[in-house]
This record gives structure tokens, C-alpha cells and sequence, in this order.
């Protein structure tokens, strides 16, 4: 292993091998034990991941038993712990001995590279209004760069909303089970089913006149609800699931329940709406 690129480090030369040298790349530094299994099944895929991604982050090992100051100062508690040190200043972690795709997806979050730089040109071309162009360009990048995570949201992100619904679905099909975790990932997932939902029902107008004409018919609420949220009109879509919550919680083995759940997904925590309707929900709900 490249010494430039993984390397012990003490007390005594941390601050110039890892904090100052965190101003020119990303420093993975790995707190480990010798007596820690995990730490000897992870430290080998560190090492690999440091010579693949090619000097684009250093890999400094501190051993905790011969270097307890640095563990003190650094509130290491337990073995193995990881944390990603830039610009001087400690900007992720992880504990316990991650699995490969995981590592690389914390990575990823954090270094540029050059499937990076490509995806951005791409991301200018769709913006600049030429979306095959782009998407094909998206397309021959992640060919050529299959296991950059990020590249596939983006990429599965503007297949949905130029309505290339079958490919989407094909993408997000093939993350994996670690990625479903990822809330952009579960966004994308709500966003497909209610497009599924408008593809098998009447058009909006039908819709909302058959709500008008029985308040009761929870598969009319339920698909005025997914015309809604494909349209931005999410009060309207809070407003109808919510109702069919209150009205009918046998419908489609508790349909409104699950679509709002799918719903909160698909905006976030931080939208405005989330919030009071998570409170709305649980009131029905009791």
C-alpha cells in the first residue's frame, strides 16, 4: 500500500498528516484496536477504497490502546469508528464495520470525482433545455461509472420528471436494499406509485366530480390525491387522503394511511405541510 496514501499516525504528527493536510484532500482517519475483529474485517476495505479512488482521500489509522490521547480528544467510545476530516474539521463519521457500497456512498457524499464533473456538465446541458442530449450523456456515465450512488439519483431524478416512468422504475428497481434507506430514494419510490396510481385512474376533472357527487368514494378521494400531488397541489392531496383515513380505513388494506406515509416521503420533514399533517394523521388514527 502506497504510504503517501494510508498511514499510521501518533499524537505527535496527527495535526500535520491529518488536519493540515485535510486542507488539500479529504483524511479518512480509522480508530481501531488489535483486539477488535470488526476493525481487521474493515481496515482491508478501507485500504482497497483508498487505492481505488486513487489518492482522492488519505487514510490515517490510529490505533487506540497506543494513541489513548487522540481517542480521548476525539470521543471515539467504541471500535471500530471512522470520521472524515476536511478543511481541518471533522464533517462525517460512521461506526461499526460497513459493508463496501455503504462506504463508498459515505465517500461519494463528500469527494468529487471525475463521474462528478461529468454528471454536472450533463445536469447544464438539461438545463439549458436539451433533455435527450442529457439524459443520454447521464446514461453513458453511469455506464462507465456504475457504483456512484449519487449519479443514479440524479439520473433516476430527471427520467421521472420527463415521464420515462418504465426506465425510472427500472433504476430504482436496482439499487440496492442499503439505498432504499436513502430518503431521495424513497421520494422517488412515492413519486412512482402515484404516477401508477393517475395512470389507472379517470382524468382530474372525473375525479373531482365524482368526490363531489358521493364525499364517500374513497377510490375517487384516492385518485384525485395522486392528480394532486403529480400537479403540486399537496393541500389538496393531504386534505383527500386525510379524509379517506377518517372515512374508510378498510379501503385497499388502509390505502390513505400508507399514501400519506408516502406522501411525508416524497416532501421531506422540512416542507411546511409535513408536520401539521403528521399531527392530523395521528389524531385520526386514535
Amino acid at each position: 500500500m502506497n504510504q503517501a496514501i494510508s498511514f499510521e499516525v501518533t499524537e505527535q504528527n496527527f495535526a500535520a498528516q491529518v488536519i493540515e493536510a485535510s486542507h488539500q484532500q479529504p483524511v479518512l482517519v480509522d480508530f481501531w484496536a488489535t483486539w477488535c475483529g470488526p476493525c481487521q474485517s474493515l481496515m482491508p476495505i478501507l485500504e482497497q477504497l483508498a487505492q481505488s479512488y486513487q489518492g482522492k482521500f488519505l487514510l490515517a489509522k490510529v490505533e487506540i490502546d497506543s494513541q489513548q490521547g487522540l481517542a480521548s480528544q476525539f470521543g471515539v467510545r467504541s471500535v471500530p469508528t471512522v470520521k472524515l476530516v476536511k478543511n481541518g474539521q471533522i464533517v462525517d463519521e460512521f461506526t461499526g464495520a460497513l459493508p463496501e457500497s455503504q462506504i463508498r456512498a459515505f465517500l461519494d457524499k463528500h469527494i468529487e470525482n471525475e463521474s462528478d464533473q461529468l454528471m454536472q456538465q450533463a445536469l447544464m446541458l438539461y438545463q439549458q433545455g436539451d433533455s435527450e442530449a442529457a439524459l443520454s450523456q447521464m446514461g453513458q456515465i453511469l455506464q462507465a461509472h456504475p457504483d456512484n450512488l449519487n449519479n443514479k439519483l440524479i439520473y433516476t431524478n430527471i427520467l421521472l420528471r420527463e415521464q420515462h416512468v418504465d426506465e425510472a422504475k427500472k433504476w430504482l428497481e436496482s439499487l440496492s436494499a442499503v439505498a432504499n434507506d436513502n430518503p431521495q430514494v424513497q421520494a422517488m419510490q412515492a413519486q412512482l406509485e402515484f404516477i401508477h396510481i393517475v395512470d389507472n385512474a379517470p382524468d382530474m376533472v372525473t375525479v373531482q366530480q365524482q368526490v363531489a357527487d358521493d364525499p364517500d368514494n374513497s377510490e375517487a378521494r384516492y385518485q384525485l390525491s395522486a392528480h394532486a400531488i403529480l400537479q403540486g397541489q399537496f393541500d389538496i392531496a393531504f386534505e383527500q387522503l386525510l379524509e379517506v383515513v377518517k372515512r374508510d380505513r378498510q379501503f385497499q388494506d388502509d390505502a390513505g394511511r400508507k399514501a400519506l406515509l408516502k406522501l411525508f416521503d416524497l416532501l421531506g420533514d422540512k416542507h411546511e405541510l409535513v408536520s401539521s399533517y403528521r399531527r392530523k394523521l395521528a389524531l385520526a388514527l386514535n
